[in-house]
C-alpha cells in the first residue's frame, strides 16, 4: 500500500430499511493513522454508517474495502478481526467486572470452555494502559469509575483487540473540558501509533481542534469531505443544517426584575459552601465550573434531592424548606438532569407516559386513574409547543433522536408549570440544530417569566444564552461575569486557571 492509500474505503454504499433510505450512495475513505471527524445532525445516518462498517448491518448495495481488498459482507466478528472497533456512546462495558477483565475480555471470547487466565488478563491490560500513559487500578470494578475513566477502559479494550481503526461515537458528551483535553491527547497518541480514529461529535470546536479531515452527512448522504484547515465551526454548521446559525450574545440587564429565588449561605459538607446568589424573574443565569466544583451538587440541593447543612432558600418572598424533590416540585422548581438516559426519561415507556410522569398525581381522576384522553391532551400540547418530532405518542422514547429525547424531558417538567427551571448540561449529545431549538425554548420560557439556571461545560453556550454567568470553583462562587463584557477565551482562562 502507498502511504496515502486508505485503510477503509466505501464505494456506493447504501442501506435501506424497508422503504426508508438510511444511507444512499456513500463514497468515503479513512486513511491509516488519520484522525477523521464524522459530523451531521441526529438521524443523518452516522450511526447506520458505523454499524454497517462494523458488520452489524448489511449494506443494500455497495462495497467495503480494507487494505484494498473487498471484505463485503462483514459480520461483527470478522470486522473486529480486521481491526475495526467501535466505542459507542454507552461504552458497552461490563459494570460488574474489573478494569483488567473489561480490557482483556475479547482475548477470552473465542472459545466458550477456555479457562480464564487472570494473570494474562492483567498483563494485557497493564501493557495497554502503559501504551496510553494512563494509570488505573486493574482491580477496580468499572461501575466505580468516572465517565472519563470508563472511556479510557473502552479505548484500551479496542487496543487489546488489535484495533487498526477505532470509531468513537460522542466520546466527549459527558466529559468536562479537562477530561476532554486528556482524551484528545490519547487520540493523538493513537494516531502516532498508526491507528485511525473516526471521531463523531456534536462539539464543533473539538472537531476543528483535532481533525485532519471532516466528513459532513445530511439526510443519509455524504455532503462532502474537507481538510479541517479549510472549514471553521460556522461553515460546518451550515453544511450540516443548511442554516446560518448565530451565536450572538443576547444578555439582558435583569437587575430591575423582581427577585424570584434567593440563595443565602447554602452549604453542604464536602460539596459546596457559602453559596449566595439571586435569580430574578425571567432571568437566564449560567453556572460554569470544573468537575468537582460543586455545581451539580448545588443544583440537586436546590431540587431537594440532597439536604443542605446550612443556608436559606427564599422563593417568591417565602422561606422554602426542601425535604425531598416532591417539595421542590410542589414549590415550583423543576430539574432537567445531565443524565438524560438514566434520570430524565424511562426509555422503554411511551412518549406520552414520559411527558405526564411528573404531573400524574395532579391530573389523575377518581381512584387515581388517568384517562387516555387526558394523557393525550397534556402530552399533545407539549409535543406541539416544543416541536417534538414523534412518530406516535405511544412509541417508546428510545426510538427518538437525542435532541427529541431531551425535548421530552423538558416537556415533562414544563408540564408542572415551574417558576424555576434548572437545566444541567441540557445540550449534551444533542446536534447543533436541536441545540438551537433548545436555546429558543429557553429564551421563550425566560420571556414568560420563568427563572432559569443553566449549568454547562460549554463556555460558548452560556455566553450566547445567559444574562449572567456564575463561575464555581472548589464549591464556592468564584466570579460573576456578564456575557459581552468578557470573551470566551478570557472566561476559559478563569475556569481552567
Amino acid at each position: 500500500m502507498r502511504d496515502d492509500a486508505p485503510f477503509l474505503r466505501l464505494t456506493g454504499l447504501s442501506k435501506h430499511f424497508g422503504g426508508v433510505r438510511a444511507l444512499e450512495s456513500i463514497d468515503w475513505d479513512v486513511r491509516a493513522g488519520e484522525i477523521h471527524c464524522l459530523v451531521g445532525e441526529n438521524g443523518c445516518g452516522k450511526s447506520t454508517l458505523i454499524k454497517t462498517v462494523a458488520g452489524v448491518h448489511q449494506p443494500s448495495t455497495g462495497t467495503i474495502e480494507i487494505d484494498g481488498r473487498n471484505v463485503s459482507p462483514l459480520d461483527p466478528a470478522r470486522a473486529k478481526a480486521l481491526g475495526i472497533q467501535v466505542i459507542f456512546q454507552d461504552l458497552s462495558l461490563f459494570p460488574n467486572l474489573s478494569v483488567a477483565e473489561n480490557i482483556a475480555i475479547e482475548n477470552h471470547m473465542d472459545h466458550a470452555l477456555k479457562p480464564v487466565r487472570k494473570r494474562l488478563m492483567r498483563r494485557i491490560a497493564q501493557a495497554v494502559l502503559n501504551r496510553l500513559d494512563f494509570d488505573l487500578d486493574l482491580d477496580t470494578v468499572v461501575s466505580d469509575l468516572s465517565v472519563a475513566e470508563r472511556q479510557i477502559v473502552a479505548i484500551a479494550r479496542g487496543l487489546a483487540a488489535q484495533a487498526r481503526l477505532i470509531f468513537m461515537d460522542e466520546p466527549t458528551a459527558s466529559l468536562t473540558r479537562a477530561e476532554v483535553n486528556r482524551l484528545l491527547d490519547i487520540v493523538s497518541r493513537l494516531k502516532a501509533d498508526g491507528i485511525a480514529v473516526v471521531f463523531v461529535s456534536h462539539r464543533l470546536d473539538e472537531v476543528v481542534e483535532i481533525a485532519e479531515r471532516v466528513t459532513v452527512m445530511r439526510d443519509g448522504r455524504k455532503v462532502g469531505t474537507w481538510n479541517a484547515a479549510d472549514v471553521d465551526q460556522r461553515r460546518i454548521a451550515h453544511l450540516m443544517t443548511g442554516l446560518d446559525i448565530s451565536h450572538a450574545v443576547v444578555a439582558r440587564d435583569m437587575s430591575s426584575a423582581p427577585p424570584l429565588l434567593k440563595v443565602e449561605g447554602l452549604s453542604r459538607r464536602g460539596e459546596f459552601a457559602d453559596v449566595d446568589f439571586v435569580l430574578r424573574r425571567g432571568e437566564v443565569l449560567g453556572i460554569v465550573g470544573l468537575l468537582g466544583s460543586g455545581r451539580t451538587e448545588m443544583a440537586l440541593t436546590l431540587f431537594g434531592m440532597h439536604r443542605a447543612d446550612s443556608g436559606t432558600l427564599t422563593l417568591d418572598g417565602k422561606r422554602l424548606t426542601l425535604r425531598s424533590n416532591r417539595d421542590a416540585v410542589r414549590a415550583g422548581i423543576a430539574y432537567v438532569s445531565e443524565d438524560r438516559l438514566g434520570l430524565g426519561v424511562v426509555l422503554p415507556q411511551s412518549i406520552g407516559d414520559n411527558i405526564i410522569l411528573a404531573v400524574m398525581r395532579s391530573v389523575a381522576g377518581p381512584f387515581g386513574l388517568l384517562g387516555n384522553r387526558g394523557r393525550r391532551e397534556i402530552a399533545g400540547t407539549w409535543v406541539k409547543r416544543l416541536a417534538i418530532k414523534v412518530p406516535g405518542m405511544d412509541r417508546p422514547v428510545q426510538t427518538l433522536s437525542g435532541g427529541n429525547q431531551q425535548r421530552v424531558v423538558l416537556a415533562k417538567w414544563l408540564a408542572t408549570s415551574p417558576k424555576v427551571l434548572i437545566l444541567d448540561s441540557p445540550t449534551v449529545g444533542v446536534d447543533i440544530k436541536n441545540k438551537q431549538g433548545i436555546y429558543e425554548v429557553v429564551a421563550e420560557l425566560a420571556h414568560q417569566g420563568v427563572g432559569i439556571i443553566l449549568i454547562s461545560d460549554e463556555v460558548s453556550e452560556v455566553l450566547a444564552t445567559c444574562d449572567r454567568v456564575l463561575h464555581m470553583r472548589a464549591g464556592r462562587i468564584a466570579d460573576e461575569v456578564v456575557p459581552g463584557r468578557i470573551s470566551e477565551h478570557e472566561l476559559e482562562e478563569h475556569i481552567y486557571a
